[in-house]
């Protein structure tokens, strides 16, 4: 297989009270193992494609072949998407939630005048998506923060822009435990952000 399955980086009932066990064991094994199935079925017959990072294949979308350029679109951003969204959090004991410090703060600071009005845009972001989607802090080209959504499983990645932090707000990441009321589990997230691994991207993109 071209690609795999990663494990989560903690256990399933880690993120607990504010995004529960049983969603997370559906989310990962069933949701995310599915798209790693589709995407190295994407690839069978292309080697040259099956080598590749799946980061650079959606950062370079149009050197894949039209036949099986959609499938990795898709299935190979749910893949990327997940494996970065399950870093992107930690248990509210081991360093999840809070707010960001260092240079990622300045820059935040830098961006959007304060990580209040930060945390206001994400949130926009996250619960304005219509359907299916994921809202993002990116980092572009030029060393600047920015905030944005995408539908299904499209990637900052497409659009040369590295993604530090995303929040799936597709139903299955959230349903069993906040059923339609998105909002609160977008609320409910920023307890278990992970601000170090988030922190140790941007300086990786920053340099």
């Amino acid at each position: 297989m071209a690609y795999a399955l990663p494990d989560l980086p903690y256990d399933y009932n880690a993120l607990e009270p504010y995004i529960d066990e049983q969603t997370m064991r559906i989310h990962h094994d069933k949701h995310h193992n599915t798209y790693v199935t589709n995407l190295n079925k994407a690839v069978e017959g292309y080697p040259d494609l099956a080598a590749k990072r799946i980061d650079d294949l959606l950062a370079n979308l149009e050197i894949i072949p039209g036949d099986v350029r959609l499938a990795i679109r898709n299935h190979g951003g749910g893949h990327a998407n997940h494996a970065l969204f399950w870093t992107c959090m930690a248990s509210p004991g081991n360093g999840g939630g809070g707010e960001p410090t260092g240079e990622l703060a300045q820059a935040i600071e830098s961006s959007f005048g304060n990580f209040a009005t930060f945390k206001e845009t994400f949130i926009k972001a996250a619960t304005t998506q219509f359907g299916s989607g994921w809202a993002w802090l990116s980092l572009d080209q030029h060393g600047k923060l920015h905030v944005g959504s995408t539908g299904n499983q499209d990637t900052p990645l497409s659009h040369d822009h590295k993604p530090l932090l995303c929040l799936d707000v597709w139903e299955h990441a959230y349903y069993l435990k906040y059923q339609n009321r998105r909002p609160e589990f977008v609320a409910a997230w920023w307890n278990v952000v992970n601000w170090p691994a988030v922190a140790e991207r941007y300086a990786q993109g920053n340099t």
